[in-house]
Parts: C-alpha cells; sequence; structure tokens
C-alpha cells in the first residue's frame, strides 16, 4: 500500500505550486498528487512523496523543485478540443476579421498556457483549411513548462495524440511520418512561437491579438489571481477580439471588461463597454 501524503506535506507543495504558479491545489487534487509526483518518485528511486518533499525542502529552489511544480500544471490537451469553439471562430470571427485586417493582411492569436502546442496548431490549420495562405498568419504559444514547450516547438506526436480530436484528412495533409510519430510540416509551425511565460506576467507588451485561447486553465487559480490575468488578457486584446475560455469557465468579476457572446454552440467573450447598473 502506498504511503499516505502526510497532511504537512500537502500544506508544503501546495504553497510551493503556488508561489511558482499561482495554481491552487486544494485537498481534492490527491489523486492528481499521487499521478503527476510518482513518476519524479521512481525515477529518484525515492520511497513516496513525502520522501521527496523532504528532499525538496533540503534543496530549496532547485531543479528538482522546478521538475515538481512542472508535473504538477501541465494540464491535458489535443487537437481541436471544443470543437463549437474552431466552428465558430471560422464562421464568424475570421469573415469579420477579414474585413477589418483587409488592409494589413496580418492576423495574430495566442494560445496561454498551451502545452504542448496542439491548440496553437489546431487554429493555424483552421486558418490554412480557409485559403488564407497569402495572409500573414500567427499565433503566440506560452507556458511555464520547458518540457512541453519544447515538444510544442518540435510539432512532432505520437499516434495516439494525433487520433484524439484531429480528422483523418488533416493528418493526411499537414503531417508526415517520422518514425513512429507525425510531425507536423514546416508550412504550420514556422506560424507558431512558442515562449516561456507565466500567465500572471503577461504584459500588453506582447502587443495585441485578434483572439486569445485561455482554455481549462483559469479554474486553477483563486479568485483574486484569476480576475488579474482576465484584466491582463483584456489589454492585449485587439477592438471587437476574442476571448476563448474553457466551456466550464466565466469572466465573473470582470464585467466591465468583457461580454458573453453566444456563437452557435459556443460562448466566446469579447472586449466591451463597461455593463452599466439598472
Amino acid at each position: 500500500m502506498a504511503e499516505t501524503l502526510a497532511i504537512e506535506n500537502l500544506r508544503f507543495l501546495q504553497e510551493r505550486v503556488y508561489a511558482h504558479s499561482g495554481i491552487v491545489l486544494d485537498e481534492s487534487k490527491g489523486y492528481l498528487i499521487d499521478a503527476r509526483l510518482t513518476p519524479i518518485v521512481r525515477r529518484l528511486q525515492l520511497a513516496s512523496i513525502n520522501d521527496l518533499c523532504a528532499l525538496l525542502r533540503a534543496k530549496a529552489r532547485s531543479p528538482l523543485e522546478t521538475q515538481v511544480v512542472e508535473a504538477m500544471t501541465t494540464n491535458e490537451t489535443y487537437f481541436f478540443r471544443e470543437i463549437e469553439q474552431y466552428t465558430a471562430i471560422r464562421e464568424k470571427l475570421i469573415p469579420e476579421l477579414l474585413v477589418l485586417r483587409q488592409t494589413t493582411r496580418h492576423l495574430r492569436f495566442f494560445s496561454a498556457a498551451c502545452s504542448t502546442g496542439q491548440e496553437a496548431y489546431s487554429l493555424i490549420m483552421l486558418l490554412l483549411d480557409m485559403g488564407l495562405v497569402g495572409w500573414n498568419l500567427s499565433v503566440l504559444g506560452t507556458d511555464i513548462s520547458n518540457p512541453v514547450l519544447d515538444r510544442a516547438r518540435a510539432g512532432r506526436y505520437q499516434q495516439i495524440e494525433v487520433s484524439r480530436g484531429l480528422p483523418s484528412p488533416k493528418l493526411v495533409h499537414y503531417f508526415h511520418h517520422v518514425g513512429a510519430d507525425w510531425e507536423l510540416k514546416e508550412d504550420v509551425r514556422r506560424r507558431a512561437e512558442f515562449r516561456l511565460l507565466d500567465l500572471r506576467e503577461i504584459t500588453s507588451k506582447l502587443g495585441l491579438f485578434d483572439a486569445i485561447f485561455c482554455r481549462n486553465v483559469l479554474i486553477y487559480f483563486d479568485a483574486v489571481t484569476r480576475k488579474k490575468i482576465l484584466a491582463r488578457l483584456h489589454a492585449c486584446l485587439a477592438p471587437g477580439g476574442w476571448l476563448i475560455l474553457g466551456g466550464a469557465e466565466n469572466c465573473r468579476g470582470t464585467d466591465d471588461l468583457f461580454e458573453r457572446l453566444t456563437v452557435g454552440k459556443a460562448s466566446v467573450f469579447v472586449a466591451g463597454k463597461p455593463v452599466l447598473a439598472a
């Protein structure tokens, strides 16, 4: 039987992860802690996560601490996740942007907490499918984990990863085989840039984006941090641009910054005017 994680070590891990990332690990995330940290425990030939915590305390702010935090904050992703949102982008956002950006012919998007890059590359494939080859298309992806960013930059995925959400015609058209894996072609990869960046450190210096993806990550922050991040994202959104959150997320507490817009089966948020009280 696995050794139970001591309460003081749970508190220690909660404090370390919050300090590094702002993400809150509540007591219900015990299963997640076990699943994410057990591989590190085994690699170091330790007896338990409690022993890992003891090692972390002895080596504060070490590369090991960074590895632990990255393991705890790496979220699941797959191609064309929440397909209704991509449908809304194709049917409403892009047609409107083609009119607004006809002079510059430049469309710019932001994939925050991008993980291994499937979200950014899904968007690029959607844009290329729409025949926007002559446009300057770019997607910035950011994350706090170097290992996942390295994978995103490589654009190489295992068979099980391309089998989740990616239609077969897109696999054939945009990827080629590299050994047992699938690698995105250069025309897709060159349109994406990936940087190491904490969501809490986003600034308007990144420039303006036509749409920002920040999906299924805000739910891990406390209310104060979530509101600050939303304000920072708002400052990076071009007029009329969209903020796209996960299906279970909202902009509660920032009604002065965003308005909800329903497009087909998807909900998105637009940079709006302050909502006046009735």
